[in-house]
């Protein structure tokens, strides 16, 4: 499983790039994505089932409709993540953010990175620069 981090600074375009990469990758395999949420925590919707057997203790806690499941869990390790991700078959996992850790990565905007392999790139230079980045497995 390759591991693509794309880092820069806030509304430097990270997500717009992402958003774009995703259907390229998708081409040649199966395509998971983390995002940092640095400071802002994720609001899980109050009152609900899930919300509920979650603030119970339940170390996972998943709601399935027609078209998704939505996971919350209590481990929250990029390892634990990338296990679980490798586990699923995915093929690449797009890592938006994270910029102190030590992976290769692509840098959107002008922000100065440890391991920057591509700066501003177009999808097609990522594809094209896939043996760069890191492999994950276990």
């Amino acid at each position: 499983m390759k591991i693509i981090q794309v880092v820069g600074n806030s509304n430097s375009g990270k997500t717009t790039f992402i958003k774009n990469l995703i259907p390229e990758l998708k081409k040649i395999g199966n395509v998971a994505v983390i995002k940092h949420l640095g400071d802002h925590t994720y609001h899980i919707e109050e009152g609900k089932d899930t919300t509920i057997f979650f603030e119970a203790g339940a170390d996972i806690s998943i709601g399935i409709d027609s078209q998704k499941a939505v996971v919350t869990m209590r481990k929250n390790t990029l390892e634990d993540i990338f296990g679980m991700l490798f586990e699923q078959g995915m093929d690449f996992v797009v890592i938006e953010g994270f910029k102190k850790r030590s992976f290769p990565k692509i840098v959107i905007g002008s922000l100065s990175a440890d391991r920057c392999i591509l700066t501003n790139p177009a999808v097609s230079e990522v594809i094209t620069s896939l043996n760069l980045f890191e492999n994950f497995s276990r």
